[in-house]
């Protein structure tokens, strides 16, 4: 069974702030926010939420197709997807426009600031799902809104399941958007912040929204997370880290594990751990591909971890 990854593929700056921002802004002047975040040092990684679920996805041997639409500098990033055996076939690259560029700025309590230029993700709608063959399920996960929206309409036309992941871009979609879309997708997440949102634009609740999708997850970070079904609440525990680094690429490590499960027909409680064993993995690791792991090695941390084997 194959996955088909439709999602942004972008190169990340990141930065660490030493301090915290809520010291340095001040809540009465917001209206005429003027702030410098000086930082010590920058790291370009490579990232995009595709990007990060399909090197997630890999490292748990899950049979994935990435699908994005990718710039003219995107060469570095396309010798390292070849040494890490990803199939780039469904990977466009757009004449005359660079790469999506993400800059992530995050505080000591770890908190962040982000601004994402979207460069070729803009155009992610060229790309078609029935472009991929013998798919199975997929994902649609942040990408160009457009592409977002027409991609979810794919799946639903040619009767594969896919994943409704807008991340971020829940900002940017109005209500009728993102009700067509979970009319079409089977199942949903979100983190806790950005269902929020999604309550308050759609009016839709824990119980109401299954009357559209299959599930709705809900990661709640360090809290673990929350799967809704119609046949009632999993709790997920998380997989506890004493050596949280970075939190940037955690939720795609968290969806790549989601995937994994649904790919190998798991239940709910299983799937849902290894996703949160994900998760803890990447967070102990300073960029969001950077993190390793054998098989074996995962198999014994989630028995580790939730006092059961996975095989």
């Amino acid at each position: 069974m194959t996955a088909l990854i439709c999602g942004s593929f972008a190169y990340d700056h990141l930065m660490a702030y030493p301090g915290r921002f809520r010291e340095d802004i001040l809540p009465d002047q917001i209206h005429i926010l003027n702030v410098c975040f000086v930082v010590p040092e920058l790291r370009r990684e490579f990232g995009g939420c595709g990007g990060n679920i399909i090197y997630n996805t890999g490292l748990l041997g899950a049979d994935c197709l990435p699908m994005g639409t990718v710039g003219v500098d995107f060469d570095a990033y396309r010798r390292w997807l070849q040494q890490n055996g990803v199939d780039m076939r469904h990977l466009r690259v757009i004449d005359g426009v660079y790469t999506a560029q993400c800059f992530i700025t995050t505080d000591s309590d770890n908190n962040q600031i982000t601004t994402f230029q979207v460069g070729a993700m803009a155009y992610s709608q060229q790309n078609k799902v029935s472009m991929a063959q013998d798919i199975s399920l997929g994902i649609v996960a942040p990408d160009g809104k457009e592409g977002m929206l027409q991609h979810a309409q794919q799946f639903a036309e040619v009767g594969i399941p896919f994943i409704f992941d807008p991340g971020q871009n829940v900002t940017v979609l109005s209500r009728d958007e993102l009700l067509d879309s979970f009319q079409y997708a089977t199942w949903l997440v979100f983190n806790d912040y950005e269902w929020q949102l999604v309550e308050g634009k759609t009016g839709l609740t824990h119980t109401s929204v299954l009357e559209r999708v299959d599930s709705l997850i809900i990661t709640r970070g360090g809290s673990g997370s929350v799967i809704h079904t119609g046949a009632g609440q999993i709790d997920i525990p998380p997989a506890h880290s004493e050596h949280a680094i970075d939190p940037t690429g955690c939720g795609d490590a968290y969806r790549a594990g989601l995937i994994y499960g649904l790919l190998q027909g798991l239940d709910w409680e299983t799937t849902g751990r290894i996703a949160s064993l994900m998760g803890k993995i990447k967070v102990e690791v300073r960029g969001t591909q950077n993190h390793r792991f054998a098989q074996q090695e995962f198999t014994d941390l989630f028995k580790q971890h939730f006092g059961y084997s996975i095989l």
